[in-house]
């Protein structure tokens, strides 16, 4: 491929003796030579104990960056993964090494602009406004103990005392004492929260059922009685579309009805704006990829596939996981893991390159200027500093990266 470069480069005279006196130094550190303290031998009488040859691991490890800066500087190339690195030979003299340097592929656009992608509009209907305005009057609702002559209905807490009994034997796992259970949750098998709507406190029941086909192979299939007693029926009360409610959900200008309607409605139409517009640069930049031509190379695909690893072992971490725990748990091996990772590693990018290749093309400029503005725009959009967010950024030129790409999905979205 046009964008792989075999380079190979020797190390000899001072810049290798350098190295090889550096290992010493090392190594020289680690040993004791009968009738020298530790660290204190001459290198020949090093060398005639160990030989030169116990100098080259370490000395390599050191020539091998000084070699790969030299062919930086010599063939001008910007890797954009890591180099493939081959140690050709190692004497006393000289080492000599092999780097295999991949830059950037080659990329041909075609149509990015003219994409005729239809955009959606967002709608939003009153059987949504009402569900959402029934889901917060469920979330905000407060619990209430039932009076005893009350009867357990469907949404009701029961607070159970229960015992289960499968061939005659008490049901492992199959107990429980003052069990809140909220009827349809379908918490329980089929039949047992069924069994208890119409029961009210202190009354007992025996529930004859079976185990559904689908559920554990040893239980499946198989009858089971269990004895239920309610403790305690608790019922949850809604609460009315009034003044307090409408503070509780932090709106000081809705006072009716059809304003907390109005309100809600601007809310799911903006959840939805949102997510039609994240789905339409999707569709345009698939467009645009689909149009380009770009070879990739398999060890770039495995840089971004490692990266996004890494990025999802830090995910994990944030829930208490490790990557071996969320492998034992999952059965998932680290094989697995990379070849279904490995999709949506060729899908970015190709993203990536499509919009470089658009900000070349179409001679996207950020200024510094502009990159500092940008920069406190977010830091008092995120309630920080601007040195927290360049410290999070890394630098400002990434700010910069991160407009141009901004500016370039803009282009290929036809605005």
């Amino acid at each position: 491929m046009k964008n792989v470069l075999v380079k190979e480069i020797k190390l000899d005279g001072k810049d290798w003796q350098k190295c090889l006196d550096n290992a010493f130094k090392k190594k020289n550190k680690e040993v004791k030579i009968d009738g020298f303290r530790k660290g204190s031998a001459p290198k020949d009488i090093f060398i005639k104990k160990f030989g030169i040859e116990s100098l080259f691991m370490d000395a390599v490890d050191e020539a091998v960056q000084i070699a790969y800066q030299k062919v930086l500087q010599e063939t001008k190339v910007t890797p954009v993964c890591e180099p493939k690195l081959d140690v050709k030979s190692v004497t006393e003299k000289e080492v000599v090494f092999e780097f295999t340097i991949i830059s950037a592929p080659e990329v041909t656009l075609g149509e990015y602009k003219n994409l005729k992608i239809k955009k959606e509009t967002a709608k939003v209907t009153k059987e949504e406004i009402a569900s959402e305005i029934e889901a917060l009057r469920t979330k905000y609702a407060e619990i209430k103990v039932k009076d005893e002559k009350a009867k357990v209905e469907n949404g009701d807490t029961a607070v159970i005392d229960f015992k289960g009994l499968v061939d005659g034997k008490e049901l492992e796992g199959g107990n429980g004492e003052n069990y809140p259970l909220e009827i349809g949750s379908h918490t329980f098998i089929p039949g047992f929260e069924e069994g208890l709507i119409g029961l009210k406190v202190g009354d007992e029941k025996e529930l004859h059922l079976t185990f559904p086909e689908n559920y554990t192979e040893e239980l499946k299939n198989k009858d089971v009685v269990f004895t239920v007693k309610i403790n305690e029926i608790k019922t949850r009360v809604l609460p009315d579309l009034n003044d307090d409610f409408y503070a509780d959900l932090g709106y000081d200008d809705v006072k009716t009805k059809e304003e907390l309607e109005a309100k809600i409605k601007e809310s799911i139409k903006a959840r939805k704006e949102a997510d039609i517009e994240d789905q339409y640069i999707e569709n345009c930049l698939s467009k645009a990829s689909e149009n380009m031509k770009v070879e990739i190379n398999p060890e770039i695909i495995d840089d971004e596939v490692h990266r996004m690893i890494h990025q999802f072992e830090d995910q994990l971490k944030m829930q208490g996981l490790t990557i071996e725990q969320y492998a034992e748990f999952t059965g998932m091996t680290h094989e697995k893991l990379h070849e279904q990772m490995e999709p949506e590693a060729i899908k970015r990018i190709k993203y990536r390159y499509l919009l470089e290749k658009v900000a070349e093309v179409e001679k996207i400029k950020i200024s510094d200027a502009e990159a500092k503005k940008q920069a406190k725009e977010m830091a008092e959009n995120y309630g920080i500093s601007e040195e927290e967010l360049m410290k999070a950024y890394g630098s400002l030129e990434v700010i910069k990266y991160d407009m141009k790409m901004r500016n370039a999905i803009n282009i290929v979205k036809g605005e």
